[in-house]
This record gives C-alpha cells, structure tokens and sequence, in this order.
C-alpha cells in the first residue's frame, strides 16, 4: 500500500499523513500509521548505524570477514563497496535511506550494480529493515551465497 501511494506521490504532508490527522478513527488507520512509522525509523539510520549492525550479526556467525570499504577496480573505474569477500568474488551493499534514498543515489546504484555484475562480481543490498527484522534469513543467504563460489 505504501508502495503504491509513493508511485502516486500521495506521500506528501498534505496527503496521507494529513488524512490520518483528519480522520484518526478510520478503519485502517493505526496500521496505515505503523507502515509510516517503521518507513520513518529505517530513513534515520546512518552508515555508521548499518555497519554497526551488520558487524555485530556477523559476529554471531561462523561466516568469514569480509573487507570493510574496500575498492574495486572495474573497466577503469574505481569503487568503494561496504564489504566485500574478494575470494568469493561477492559485494553486500548496506543501504540505508539517507544515503541511498535520493534520485542521484538510485542511479548510481543502479550503475555500480550493473558495472559490478559484467565485471564479474555478484552484488547484493541488504537495508536497515532487513538486518533488524529479518537477520537470520540475511545470515542464511549469505552463507549461500559464499557457499556457491
């Protein structure tokens, strides 16, 4: 739902949020603002925040380390990933909403991406709400991810 109402723009102050001022009583309404709520407390963590994260749920692991902002070097380009397991030839992106969430950032992710990709690396994001609500299915993929190497 939420989703959709972006596509749309309708997630604005004078849409949605002012609708639920308005009408606090609606059927619908305390889950429409827990969507919001959660949406607001991922857009507030910092780099430093997600990396802090990741690390503590990897030391519950048995998974190696990876290197931290490492650099790659693809087609004459040059480019820091967030952790990097240069043997496994596999890239984990954190991505966090202040950083990642602005029209530059999507694009240039996208472009790193796909330069990472044909360039032979496998890449995958992992977000705030991922690591604090879903850690053991992150955990459980990454470990198939470095298996499959």
């Amino acid at each position: 739902m939420l989703n959709e109402a972006q596509i749309l723009g309708l997630t604005d102050a004078i849409s949605i949020p002012a609708l639920l001022d308005r009408y606090p009583r609606r059927p619908g309404t305390a889950l429409v603002r827990q969507v919001f709520r959660r949406n607001a407390t991922a857009r507030g963590v910092t780099r430093k925040e997600l990396e802090q994260r990741f690390r503590l749920l990897l030391a519950t692991t048995d998974l190696p380390e990876p290197l931290r902002n490492a650099h790659i070097a693809v087609r004459g380009r040059f480019f820091e990933v967030d952790c990097l397991w240069r043997a496994q030839r596999l890239v984990v992106e954190l991505d966090g909403r202040a950083v990642h969430g602005t029209d530059l950032a999507f694009e240039r992710d996208r472009e790193k991406d796909r330069l990472l990709i044909a360039g032979g690396w496998r890449v995958t994001r992992i977000t705030w709400l991922q690591l604090r609500d879903e850690g053991q299915a992150v955990v459980a993929d990454l470990r198939a991810m470095l298996e499959a190497a």
